[in-house]
């Protein structure tokens, strides 16, 4: 989107947009910033030990979470976690999906009892990008999810991690 877009989107002047960011880019960084912490913030909370049964899941949960936003937070499916806005030089060489599962797999260590191993951390991985590349699929047409595919998002969420956690 250009810079006019969003101030029109926004209901403000350009100028206005301009005062606190310097180009799109700026605005898009931004976007993903916040779409980050409202990510995480919801993470955490269907984290908390004992909120589940069983690590699996907690994990499934924050699959609900992430679909969730999604649905319902303006601007979630055009720049979500994971997604490269590689017009600047990385601020890190942990990718954004990486940080989130060591965050999920941390909290299901210590809040439900998983190993915490090799094996254990990469099918975490492995699940939080399988996750989020089928539900960005599920939202890139229909803006409540296609349903096949958000039930093959959790079947391989649950595959994946099937007997590690």
């Amino acid at each position: 989107p250009t810079t006019a877009m969003v101030a029109e989107r926004a209901g403000a002047s350009i100028g206005t947009v301009y005062r606190y960011f310097p180009d799109r880019i700026a605005v898009l960084q931004s976007l993903a910033a916040r779409n980050s912490e409202r990510l995480m913030s919801r993470v955490a909370a269907e984290l908390v030990p004992a909120r589940h049964a069983s690590a699996t899941d907690a994990l499934l949960a924050v699959l609900g979470a992430t679909i969730e936003l999604f649905r319902t937070e303006p601007g979630y499916r055009s720049v979500r976690v994971g997604d490269v806005l590689d017009l600047l030089p990385p601020t890190s060489e942990v990718t954004a999906h990486a940080a989130m599962a060591d965050v999920v797999t941390d909290a299901l260590v210590a809040g439900y009892g998983a190993i915490d191993s090799v094996e254990v951390r990469l099918a975490v991985g492995t699940a939080v990008e399988i996750a989020d590349a089928l539900v960005a699929r599920a939202f890139a047409r229909d803006t409540r999810g296609d349903a096949v595919l958000l039930a093959e998002a959790e079947r391989a969420v649950r595959a994946v991690v099937a007997g590690l956690l």
